[in-house]
């Protein structure tokens, strides 16, 4: 049976016309599932395969379906506890995080730098060993990639990265389940990057072309994306048959693109730089000029926290804006990353087209 679509539209404009949320998925008998996460750690989306995505996009649409639109209990991490340890202060990352794991049955223990520094008072391989004893799986939001790597290397359970400096895969799973439901398919989409060379950027690199999407992204000189991680994206576009390009100029980046794509200038940790960043920025912001050279069924979407000189009020509260449906999705794909890290559930929901 179809999605009741009214339950999840609950802005007025999508109601008139934009009816994108979760269209394409139906319930019917659970596929064969091929794919095996159990155990694994995600530190970057460099480390699965496209499938492998596809499976926790699956899985996010799945529980989204069953808990969300059929009032579902499912306790499927019941008995389990998750160490949440926040470097970086963020609203979203906690909320999805502590209410997901919690209401698949979950024990979630938020620990800030009030309660623990990564590597200062205790060392990595201690702190990864207490936690490995005491908690099913960490999720990290740190300023070092290194430091996540350093505590998967050491850890037993699996460990999810919140955020590091280099990449935010959580945070693209949910774009992607956001444009799956709006779009039907992920295949051939233009993604359009604005912005900063940023780990939402780096993690976009890593997993575009997998789905067969292309990137088109601009950023001011000085403020290119990692050359590694570039040199790796142009090797996954020429695998899968994707364009990738990379320019220093907005309005090329932006057009014939199906979405428009920003992030914030200015990332914790980098306060000092702000005058500095807002000079380099100019000319960034995204507006309706933007979106004119963009696809007819263009859309936005930003992380969040949004500052108005990233994008005018115009494009950010307009009809075209995802921003919030993807600011919910980050609940929804984040309890499909714990579930598929640590039990054997097969999504009950037909596997949608991407």
């Amino acid at each position: 049976m179809l999605f009741n679509l009214r339950i999840l539209l609950n802005n007025a404009a999508f109601r008139n016309g934009h009816n994108f949320m979760l269209r394409n998925f139906r319930c019917g008998q659970p596929l064969q599932n091929k794919v095996q996460l159990k155990g694994r750690d995600l530190l970057t989306l460099k480390n699965f395969t496209g499938e492998e995505i596809k499976y926790m996009l699956w899985l996010s649409a799945d529980l989204k379906f069953r808990i969300k639109q059929k009032g579902e209990y499912l306790p499927l991490l019941q008995g389990k506890a998750l160490g949440m340890i926040f470097e970086k202060r963020s609203t979203r990352t906690r909320l999805s995080t502590e209410t997901g794991f919690a209401l698949l049955g979950g024990h979630p223990c938020f620990l800030t730098t009030q309660d623990i520094h990564l590597g200062v008072n205790e060392s990595l391989t201690d702190t990864a060993r207490v936690l490995s004893s005491m908690t099913d799986a960490v999720l990290a939001r740190v300023y070092k990639q290194s430091d996540l790597d350093n505590l998967a290397k050491e850890a037993s359970i699996p460990i999810i990265n919140g955020l590091s400096d280099l990449y935010h895969p959580i945070q693209i799973l949910a774009d992607y389940l956001t444009l799956q439901e709006h779009y039907g398919s992920l295949k051939g989409l233009t993604l359009s990057w604005i912005g900063d060379g940023n780990n939402i950027l780096h993690s976009i690199m890593m997993s575009a072309a997998k789905f067969g999407m292309h990137l088109q992204a601009a950023t001011p000189k000085g403020y290119e994306p990692d050359p590694s991680i570039t040199k790796l994206a142009e090797q996954y576009a020429k695998e899968h048959g994707t364009k990738l390009s990379l320019t220093n100029e907005p309005l090329e980046a932006a057009h014939g693109g199906n979405v428009l794509i920003t992030d914030t200038w200015i990332s914790m940790g980098q306060e000092e730089e702000k005058k500095k960043r807002l000079q380099a920025f100019k000319g960034y912001q995204v507006t309706m000029k933007t979106a004119k050279v963009a696809a007819s069924d263009w859309t936005f979407l930003h992380c969040l926290p949004r500052k108005p000189e990233e994008v005018d009020d115009e494009v950010f509260y307009s009809p075209r804006s995802l921003v919030f449906p993807e600011a919910e999705n980050r609940k929804w794909t984040v309890m499909a990353v714990m579930v598929s890290l640590l039990t054997d559930y097969i999504p009950q929901l037909q596997k949608p087209k991407f």
